[in-house]
């Protein structure tokens, strides 16, 4: 949107990860500064000025190798946040061939989680942060929740006073290619940010690292 940076879906699992890693005594790889294109009904769509990026393939091979590449320096546990909801399946593609090739190679015990971070998210959070609704996540793209881990996290990189406050997008169920311009908000957020706020900021922050750190024990 108007209000933020283009690298959001990059900054906030970032940090997520940084207080995570802390927790549960890991470390933190660079992050992916790229995925996969942004889809009109969750992301705006990719026609929009800036938005740069990635074939599927491309992502797909690029997270193999870098699984893989993890594995032949020791690396048999991980944990892979996801800060793009486009992204998903993709990674779930990335993970399969990265473990069926390193089974190949005599590798068997790698274990990998991958999480988006907003589905920690429980329903009395949301209930508390949304006191008039919830509209879905899938137009939540810069809205109430992204904007508010922002003003918790990098303040700076935020400007309100540039926010457009619009009704909720809404889309047809079905897709177009190539993409309606007129179906994205011109904003290109898909809902309003207006109710976003620092302490919205920083209960998501609690909730979503707790119960990533609860996850992370359970499964390693």
């Amino acid at each position: 949107g108007c209000h933020m940076p283009m690298h959001v879906d990059v900054l906030l699992p970032v940090e997520f990860s940084r207080r995570v890693a802390g927790a549960v005594g890991g470390l933190v790889a660079p992050p992916f500064t790229y995925g996969y294109k942004s889809h009109q009904k969750s992301g705006g769509g990719n026609h929009l000025p800036g938005t740069t990026s990635l074939d599927g393939a491309t992502l797909v091979s690029a997270l193999r190798d870098v699984i893989k590449e993890f594995a032949r320096h020791g690396a048999r546990k991980i944990c892979l946040v996801n800060g793009h909801f486009e992204n998903s399946w993709f990674i779930v593609e990335g993970i399969d061939l990265a473990l069926r090739e390193l089974r190949w190679g005599g590798i068997g015990d790698m274990k990998i989680v991958v999480l988006s971070y907003w589905d920690f998210v429980d329903k009395a959070t949301i209930a508390r942060l949304y006191p008039n609704g919830f509209a879905g996540w899938d137009i939540e793209h810069g809205g109430v929740l992204e904007t508010s881990l922002m003003l918790a996290l990098y303040p700076h990189m935020v400007d309100l006073k540039r926010a457009v406050d619009h009704l909720p997008a809404s889309f047809p169920p079905y897709d177009v290619y190539p993409p309606k311009p007129e179906w994205t908000p011109k904003s290109g957020t898909l809902s309003s940010p207006k109710d976003a706020s620092k302490e919205k900021g920083e209960i998501l922050l609690d909730v979503c690292v707790s119960g990533i750190v609860d996850a992370l024990k359970t499964e390693f």
